[in-house]
């Protein structure tokens, strides 16, 4: 299976592993930079629909449900078809529906072109590219991924930090950055369509049916109680993330801002420049830890992945329950870095025990998994706050909480499957 792999990549021109990484970088900044659109603005959208939190909270739901339903569908559809046409139609679906966005009148309306035109766009995007990602960088791999996760953090700051600041000048201003990184998103596509090539998928092995199936790909994860363990470890990730990503804003307005309403048009940049700061230094250190020591010890991106998980629940609390804007950052910070270390291996640690013919489904399936139950945060979170006198700051400390189941689940992994499931 080895050979038949690096016989596909050799097609490929040297250097051209990087052009599209680079590529797909830019894909990646835009789809999760335009992620972080929604939670900055959710004070001017709230005022200018006449609407309350947990109805705003709900758009995030509905986004993260399209996304957690459809993703495994464009996984297996990606190692079906053309993976190429399949990161360009799906860039295109999605900047399209953040651009129409920018246009509603009603809660009502951007459900429709944010949670569900937006969210059925990035399923498409995310399981094709890491696939090919994961092909074309066979010695590199968490390296690489660790680069294009370099897009979501600086997507997710430079977006959500751009948001915060129009979304603070009142009005309907909050419709400016969804119209300009919709439109650059379209624009992008047509790049795409002319420069990303058709890698050929890893080959079938002998006796195999030449097309992976349904109950193939979920009989390749399944199988696998390590790739198990890692999907329930990213789901407990992702509802804290979409929980903080959505809410932090909010938080460091009513809590830290509210006197002040310069700052105020900052909350949506503070609340992710730090975070994301950490773990750009966090994701880089795991990854070059990760890539050096797998295979002197192929367990080392898993205890990477439950020393990220578990070292951030101190900074967490912290973050939540601080009364101090400065000690709020460097709780961020420190977030961030050990949330950096988990996201530098958890991708290579499901590769590394899932069969490469079935990456792109696999990594649907477990965006599924782990994206319908992280869509609860959104309206959670608000929820919790409602029966605190409308204070976030119980809602976001309840996020230690479900870091820690993650990091358990993963240990378990690490403890008791890894050595039996290991394929790398």
């Amino acid at each position: 299976m080895e050979e038949k792999i690096n016989c596909v990549c050799k097609k490929e021109s040297p250097n051209y592993k990087w052009v599209a990484l680079a590529l797909l970088w830019v894909a990646f900044f835009l789809q999760q930079g335009t992620r972080q659109l929604l939670g900055p603005s959710v004070p001017a959208i709230g005022a200018s629909f006449g609407v309350d939190k947990v109805s705003l909270g709900v758009i995030g739901t509905v986004f993260a449900m399209t996304y957690g339903v459809c993703v495994p569908f464009a996984g297996l559809t990606a190692d079906l078809f053309n993976r190429k046409w399949m990161v360009t139609i799906g860039v295109g679906v999605f900047c399209l529906g953040i651009f129409l966005s920018g246009f509603v009148a009603t809660v009502g309306l951007l459900m429709v072109t944010y949670g569900l035109i937006n969210g059925f766009g990035q399923t498409f995007y995310y399981p094709s590219a890491t696939s090919l990602i994961s092909q074309l960088h066979k010695e590199s791999r968490a390296t690489a991924i660790s680069i294009l996760q370099l897009g979501l953090y600086i997507g997710i700051v430079g977006c959500g930090g751009l948001a915060g600041w129009v979304a603070g000048k009142g009005g309907e201003s909050w419709r400016i950055p969804f119209w300009v990184f919709g439109g650059l998103g379209v624009f992008w596509a047509i790049i795409l369509a002319f420069a990303l090539r058709d890698t050929k998928p890893v080959a079938a092995p002998k006796g195999a049916s030449s097309k992976p199936s349904i109950k193939e790909a979920v009989s390749a994860l399944f199988s696998k109680p390590t790739a198990v363990c890692v999907t329930l470890g990213l789901a407990m990730m992702i509802y804290v993330d979409i929980g903080f990503k959505n809410w932090m804003p909010t938080h460091l307005q009513t809590a830290f801002m509210k006197d002040n309403p310069f700052l105020s048009q900052w909350a949506g940049l503070h609340s992710v420049l730090w975070h994301y700061l950490g773990a750009a230094v966090g994701i880089m250190a795991g990854s070059r830890i990760g890539d050096k020591f797998v295979k002197i010890r192929p367990g080392i991106r898993l205890e990477l992945g439950i020393a990220g998980l578990v070292f951030s629940i101190p900074f967490i609390v912290w973050m939540a329950l601080t009364q101090s804007f400065m000690p709020c950052c460097a709780a961020m910070l420190c977030f961030g870095f050990f949330r950096g270390v988990y996201d530098s291996n958890f991708m290579a640690s499901f590769f590394d025990v899932v069969n490469p013919r079935y990456h792109a489904s696999g990594v649907g399936i477990m965006m599924c998994i782990a994206f319908l139950f992280g869509s609860l945060s959104s309206t959670v979170l608000p929820l919790i706050a409602k029966a605190f006198n409308e204070q976030m700051s119980f809602s976001l400390a309840s996020l230690a909480a479900f870091y820690l189941v993650g990091g358990l689940t993963i240990l378990l992994a690490r403890v008791k499957f890894l050595k039996k499931d290991y394929e790398a």
